[in-house]
């Protein structure tokens, strides 16, 4: 590989002219207290940094952006820090999905707009991985993820407890009266041990194990916890990596390609992962010219079982997972299914990258021959169509109550979550454990930004006669910690006039997902009467940036990018004058 001069690098337009504006850039950079020899003539490597005091997940970040300029230092760099909006999941409301495609708008500016060769990408919960990417990718510049890293291992008791998994279950046990407000208000201050992002298999930790699978991390970067020294460690190695990555011209689209998307399908599967990793995986393809679907995925869990012993759908954490031997030791065992010549940020190809992965703990990482849910009892992601979802919808039946994989029940309907809350617990609520709990107007644009509303609750009534799971069905989204018979993403959504905003209560709702169906049987006469008389909600926002997301936001079967953004094309780059 042909190494670049300085002179070929993006950032000299700004620092190597003779001219009034070079002037300029060299001059402000040092008034920042930077000597000429400490940035001129050296790559400029830019930590993209969504640290946020208001994203727990991402509290470590600002130590980890100093540890990654010790790599860029360390390997002849120059490293500046640009902050960006942090996605934390707990605290944005109503969503951080509704702002993915800001952070990805904003990722890609920031490189376009400044100095940069290269980029470290910091960020780990849930949204930020692949708005960061998203962002990144359409900018084509080299580019290195650094995940935040699951927190430490929880527990309550004498019980691991996982973020998200556990809140989840002991709110319905509280619900029950199973366990006091006392032991509630306890649990708080155990579950969440550490810095870091969910230490079970939700949305963060399947979508950083993705992109470590696709090659866009150092290998088995994922897995390491936040609060283990080896996570600066592994921060300044990105420093120091990319750099190498600026001299060897590696942009993002010598790495990704349909090969790579294939390995982090197979990843995503054999992790258990979570369902919103379906809408980010297409959002992120089509960014880089792969167009990928819904039935691809659908096929690949077909083939890959869930081999990861994790929450929610197995018994460890994280923290055990590393231990065990981390993502390179699962991907070891899953090399039959992987493309192991495709192209790594390391300068590796995968295979390469896994030589040596050892596996210290068979019952932690499982092989697809001792899988922890057999594709007999379900799979990670199943794709679901029908008169209620023509162009899709998704649910994890690795994680349902077998017996609701075929079913026929009566829909209870809700409009909003406000509606639903109201009503859910009302002990003359006509509803039985058959009943199948339907929440609309949830999706990208009915809510907007389809939130993580579709693990719905189960009425408290049934919840004491030891009901934990029923059929559910939303066109949100759902926490990747979550749990049960919970179909989601459905689409259309209701508010574009999908099928699932003509349901009524005591419709008769058929699930079977063996054979990929969800119907409602109602006759086709009827549903056009229906049709016709349906008419779409008013719209909530006239302006902000929720109007534009409204107006521009694809369907999740289309990965909900902005239609004017999801496509590949030229980086123009900013005029210097």
């Amino acid at each position: 590989m042909t190494r670049r001069t300085i002179g070929e690098l993006r950032s000299q337009r700004w620092y190597a002219s003779d001219d009034m504006r070079g002037f300029a850039h060299r001059q402000r950079t040092q008034q920042m207290g930077m000597r000429r020899e400490e940035f001129l003539k050296k790559p400029v490597v830019a930590i993209i940094n969504t640290w946020s005091d208001l994203s727990p997940c991402h509290s470590h970040l600002r130590d980890r952006a100093e540890a990654v300029k010790r790599g860029v230092w360390q390997a002849g760099g120059y490293p500046v820090e640009l902050p960006a909006l942090s996605v934390g999941e707990v605290m944005v409301k109503p969503t951080t999905m509704l702002y993915r495609n800001f952070l990805a708008m904003e990722t890609e500016e920031l490189l376009r707009s400044h100095p940069i060769d290269g980029v470290v990408l910091l960020g780990g919960c849930d949204k930020s991985t692949p708005g960061l990417l998203m962002g990144a990718i359409s900018m084509d510049l080299p580019a290195i993820y650094c995940p935040a890293g699951p927190m430490s291992n929880g527990q309550w008791r004498g019980q691991k407890t996982g973020a998200g998994t556990h809140t989840k279950k002991y709110w319905d046990e509280l619900r029950a009266g199973n366990i006091t407000q006392a032991d509630w208000v306890d649990l708080e201050s155990r579950m969440t041990r550490s810095i870091g992002t969910c230490n079970t298999m939700g949305t963060a930790s399947t979508m950083t194990s993705i992109v470590d699978a696709m090659g866009l991390t150092l290998p088995g970067a994922s897995s390491i916890p936040a609060a283990d020294s080896g996570h600066p460690r592994m921060a300044s190695a990105c420093g120091e990596r990319i750099v190498e990555m600026i001299w060897d011209d590696l942009t993002l689209s010598k790495v990704l390609d349909r090969r790579s998307f294939q390995n982090g399908l197979v990843a995503y599967m054999a992790l258990g992962g979570s369902t919103n990793a379906a809408v980010h995986l297409i959002a992120m393809a089509r960014r880089a010219g792969v167009y990928l679907t819904l039935d691809e995925m659908s096929d690949m869990a077909g083939k890959v079982p869930v081999c990861a012993n994790l929450f929610p759908s197995g018994e460890y954490l994280m923290e055990d997972f590393y231990f065990a031997g981390g993502l390179p030791a699962l991907l070891k065992k899953l090399e039959a299914y992987l493309a192991l010549d495709a192209a790594t940020v390391s300068g590796r190809t995968l295979g390469e990258s896994l030589v040596d992965a050892p596996c210290w703990n068979d019952d932690v990482i499982r092989g697809p021959d001792n899988p922890v849910v057999p594709l007999s009892r379900g799979k990670t992601l199943a794709v679901l169509r029908g008169n209620l979802a023509p162009n899709g919808a998704v649910m994890k039946s690795s994680a349902a109550n077998p017996k609701f994989l075929k079913h026929v029940g009566p829909a209870i309907v809700f409009d909003s979550p406000a509606e639903m809350n109201r009503q859910i617990d009302d002990p003359s609520l006509d509803i039985t454990e058959d009943s199948v709990i339907v929440l609309r107007n949830a999706g990208p644009v009915g809510a907007p930004g389809m939130p993580e509303w579709g693990n719905l609750p189960i009425p408290k009534k049934l919840l004491k006669q030891g009901v934990r799971d029923m059929v559910r069905i939303c066109d949100g989204r759902m926490s990747g910690t979550h749990y049960g018979t919970c179909i989601l993403h459905v689409a259309p959504e209701a508010a574009v006039g999908g099928p699932l905003g003509l349901l009524k209560t005591g419709d008769l709702v058929e699930l079977d997902v063996e054979a990929g169906r969800l119907d409602m049987r109602v006759d086709a006469d009827e549903l056009e009467r229906r049709r016709a008389a349906w008419k779409p909600t008013a719209p909530v926002y006239g302006r902000s940036f929720a109007a534009l997301y409204q107006r521009h936001v694809s369907q999740a079967d289309q990965g909900c990018d902005f239609d004017f953004l999801s496509t590949p094309g030229p980086v123009v780059e900013p005029a210097i004058f």
